[in-house]
């Protein structure tokens, strides 16, 4: 799938400054297959390729790093904010040779030409008409910058903050409206100022109303793009220094005799999510056994397995961190330890390492026999989640099928597949699975050889005394728990708030670590963590939530959430693709498993959601007794 071209609103101010005469003359591959101008908007950019003679892509991102970590197309940021900051450009590094080749040798500018139509009316009228619509602190939640800069949201909206696509309130979409609009987009007015004078009345539409995964396929980046760069990125980042490493690992407990050793995407000790709190546990259960405990995750993100590209290593001993290394001088430095007399390893993940060089390490750890964790599917698939482009369940059909000649994904599967085959054949694993429903998707779907399969849920109901039943009278608590993302259904419970705001039956609540500002919805603000991990059972409690609308977009291995809405007394409403989600609330009778999303919203628009209130179900809270992952199945097969 190509990524997606800028959208006609910067499209517009890059067409006014872009040279294409420059263009084909430094891109000869480009031209005359594709236009000068559309090629460099839909990649150009993104490959480094220079729109003009007097700005270097390369250059302007080397020299301002926010603006690369932003990743938003660099002459735009300087004709609509760069140079009013001051921030300086550089000239294309052809540039010269394009105008001797021209004969042309005129003093090289770096001031841009005029970009901007003079407005139909002045910035101050703008202002006047935008401002009773115009949600400041929504503008300020949106965008992070603005509200650390302390500059005046509206102001800043006006003059250059619909230029870069950012919106004025959560019901209206720059973007959207430009796209719809072409005439608007023509104009050079702010598009908001537009729908308010004119828009409106004429019956323009503020937003489209192809849903949010139109969105999501819209605003995406390929997978071919992500690993690219990633590699660069991989490149530029720092080594630690040897010593880091090897007088690191002398401060181990046991000297590595003993020694644990676990692979994931990630840094589980500075970041939050499902396998960093297993991960967590599992280190807190080998300590207690024990063992040293030996993590290993790219030390820069990586979206697949890395398959002879450059990556480093990120290292912690006993959660410590030992800095970044080459994976080859890990593999020599765990040789140099020796052999040990009570070794493990299990592995998490292989995003972002490559099945060789981790052979290469167990193989100089001296070890063969380990386990296999499924938290997803990506020994399945480059597409972790078994979501075609990122936003349909795929059920992971036959690499060579149609199915996945239609899929962004679709020409990383073999790779991404033989990789893993790879690590299957070497080593001798055993498969665990959090739920029986996810170890049976996985085995009908692969031949890779196992020596064993095992089924550990990451966490387990235990009865306790029944709560204070809940009021029979109060509306039907509705919540959404975790992070506000598309993946786990975010967009759906929106708008399902959105279209029951006004009905008195339903309440509609987000228990999470990070509210959306383009929601209304009630937001408490809940994170579960080593000090609290029954904070969102607690809270659920707490405010009495009827159920939880737990609807991924992707099959889900286990799902902390429908443990922890349980065991709190809620019920849980879920789609029939949610995985293990689905199998859970179908065995422990714990909601309903709705059919789609149409059927979810006449569940709620008839009040047969309405069924599944404390009151009318007498809920019967649990406690929740969490696993120790692997360390429970080492201390399981200890003699």
């Amino acid at each position: 799938m190509a990524a997606p071209a800028l959208s006609n609103a910067i499209r517009q101010v890059v067409a006014a400054a872009f040279d294409p005469v420059f263009y084909r003359s430094a891109n000869p591959d480009v031209a005359p297959v594709l236009a000068s101008l559309a090629h460099y908007c839909r990649k150009g950019w993104r490959e480094g390729r220079d729109p003009a003679p007097w700005f270097s892509v390369d250059r302007y991102l080397e020299a301002h790093p926010d603006v690369r970590a932003a990743r938003v197309e660099p002459l735009h940021h300087y004709l609509t904010q760069g140079r009013w900051e001051g921030r300086d450009v550089a000239p294309s590094r052809g540039a010269r040779a394009y105008l001797r080749q021209m004969d042309w040798t005129p003093r090289l500018s770096v001031e841009p030409p005029p970009v901007y139509k003079a407005p139909p009316i002045s910035l101050a009228e703008q202002r006047a008409a935008v401002a009773p619509e115009f949600d400041s602190a929504f503008y300020r939640a949106r965008n992070s910058d603005i509200a650390a800069s302390g500059v005046d949201p509206l102001g800043h909206f006006v003059i250059a903050g619909w230029r870069e696509g950012r919106d004025p309130n959560p019901r209206f979409s720059v973007s959207d409206y430009l796209d719809a609009h072409p005439d608007v987009a023509a104009s050079g007015l702010n598009p908001f100022a537009h729908y308010v004078i004119a828009g409106r009345a004429e019956g323009r539409r503020k937003r489209h109303d192809l849903g949010f995964r139109y969105d999501l396929i819209a605003r995406s980046r390929t997978p071919g793009e992500r690993i690219r760069e990633a590699a660069t990125w991989a490149a530029r980042a720092p080594v630690s220094a040897a010593e880091t490493l090897t007088q690191g690992l002398k401060t181990a407990r046991t000297g590595l005799r003993r020694l644990h050793i676990t692979f994931s995407h990630d840094n589980y000790s500075a970041n939050i999510g499902g396998v960093q709190l297993c991960l967590r546990r599992e280190s807190a259960r080998v300590a207690e056994l024990g063992l040293d405990h030996l993590h290993l995750y790219p030390a820069t993100p990586w979206p697949v397995t890395r398959a002879g590209e450059v990556g480093r290593l990120g290292v912690l001993l006993n959660g410590v961190s030992l800095g970044a290394h080459a994976p080859g001088f890990v593999r020599d430095a765990l040789a140099s330890a020796g052999q040990g007399e009570d070794r493990h390893f299990a592995i998490h993940s292989l995003l972002g390492h490559d099945p060789d060089e981790t052979l290469a390490i167990l193989h100089a750890a001296g070890m063969h026999k380990g386990w296999f964790w499924l938290h997803d599917f990506a020994s399945l698939c480059a597409g972790v989640h078994l979501l075609r482009n990122d936003v349909q369940d795929c059920g992971a059909p036959a690499p060579d099928s149609g199915a996945c000649g239609v899929c962004a994904y679709g020409p990383l599967r073999g790779r991404h597949l033989a990789a893993h085959r790879r690590l299957f054949e070497t080593l001798d694993l055993t498969v665990v699975a959090p739920a029986e429903a996810t170890l049976a998707f996985w085995r009908a779907r692969t031949d890779l050889p196992v020596r064993d399969t095992v089924v550990m849920p990451h966490a387990r109901l235990v009865p306790r005394a029944e709560a204070p039943r809940a009021d029979a009278d109060g509306p039907f608590r509705l919540a959404f728990l975790g992070l506000p993302t598309p993946l786990k259904g975010w967009m759906i419970f929106k708008d399902l708030a959105e279209a029951f705001a006004d009905d008195p039956r339903y309440q509609f609540l987000h228990l999470g670590g990070e509210a959306d500002p383009a929601a209304e919805i009630r937001f408490h603000r809940v994170v579960a963590n080593e000090e609290n991990p029954h904070a969102m059972q607690s809270a659920l409690e707490a405010h009495a939530v009827d159920a939880a609308l737990i609807w991924p977009l992707c099959r889900e291995t286990f799902s902390f959430t429908a443990y922890e809405t349980v065991a709190a007394g809620a019920a849980i409403l879920t789609g029939p693709d949610s995985g293990n989600v689905a199998a859970f609330v179908t065995a422990a009778a714990a909601g309903e498993v709705i059919s789609d999303e149409a059927t979810l919203y006449e569940h709620l628009a008839s009040g047969a959601a309405l069924a599944l209130s404390r009151a009318r179900r007498r809920a019967e809270p649990s406690d929740l007794a969490y696993s120790g992952m692997t360390g429970d199945l080492i201390a399981a097969a200890a003699p």
